[in-house]
């Protein structure tokens, strides 16, 4: 990472904010792990990329919805494709869904709070904007967390119709800042959809690398790697 004038930072949510850089897919099976969901790692993957494609698919989340509402939610969906191939019993829904969700909710404010006075630093001395991958519920999430007084403006992927790794939707975050790209500095977990894009506009970047996904994902290395957000700090202050 470059300090070259950072003027104002764009702040990636899901998995920066709210996991310490951990992809959620890791979140969600600590969860099935601590309440004692019987499925193996590969069927469980499996059930995540169904309901987030489901998500994509069908509206199930409305802007109403907090990160309690959202996680119940998905987990509905993911335990409703386990049981509806075989891998878990009939009932499992009902007996797993709310306290997987419930464990995944504390996750994240715990999270939250270890991030907050990160926050609470670059705020103190930057606009900051949140630029999202989410469901048309950031701002209720965020309203839940006490994170919305932060962010100067919210770039919601499912609001303005674009989505990481697309590099406009960064562009965007530039545009609410009212900066040059290069005075800006995006913070993200993925690689992918926030590193990648937000170098392509030329912003100054850094990438909160935790667990990713897949393998590969956590095979590459960076300069501009942090492995806690607190580590922006001597950055940009």
């Amino acid at each position: 990472m470059e300090n070259t004038k950072i003027k104002g930072i764009i702040f990636d949510y899901g998995g920066t904010i709210d996991t310490r850089g951990v992809h959620w897919s890791w979140v969600i099976r600590d969860g099935y792990e601590a309440v004692g969901v019987p499925v193996g790692l590969q069927d469980f993957r499996d059930a995540y990329v169904y309901a987030e494609r489901e998500l994509a698919r069908t509206r199930h989340i409305y802007p109403h919805h907090n990160f309690y509402h959202l996680l119940k939610i998905k987990m509905d969906i993911e335990l409703g494709y386990l049981v509806e191939h075989g891998i878990l019993s009939q009932g499992s829904v009902e007996k797993y869904a709310e306290p997987v969700a419930a464990y995944c909710y504390d996750a994240a404010r715990n999270a939250v709070e270890d991030a907050r006075p990160t926050l609470e630093a670059l705020y103190q001395r930057y606009p900051l904007v949140l630029v999202s991958n989410f469901y048309g519920n950031v701002e209720a999430v965020l309203a839940d967390f006490d994170l919305l007084r932060y962010f100067r403006q919210i770039i919601e992927s499912a609001v303005v119709g674009v989505r990481k790794p697309d590099p406009a939707i960064f562009q965007l975050g530039v545009d609410a800042l009212g900066l040059k790209p290069q005075e800006v500095l995006v913070i993200g977990d993925s690689y992918r959809k926030d590193i990648e894009p937000a170098r392509k506009i030329g912003c100054q970047v850094a990438w909160l690398k935790g667990r990713g996904w897949t393998a590969d994902e956590d095979a590459v290395e960076d300069s501009a790697m942090i492995s806690q957000l607190g580590d922006v700090l001597r950055v940009a202050l």
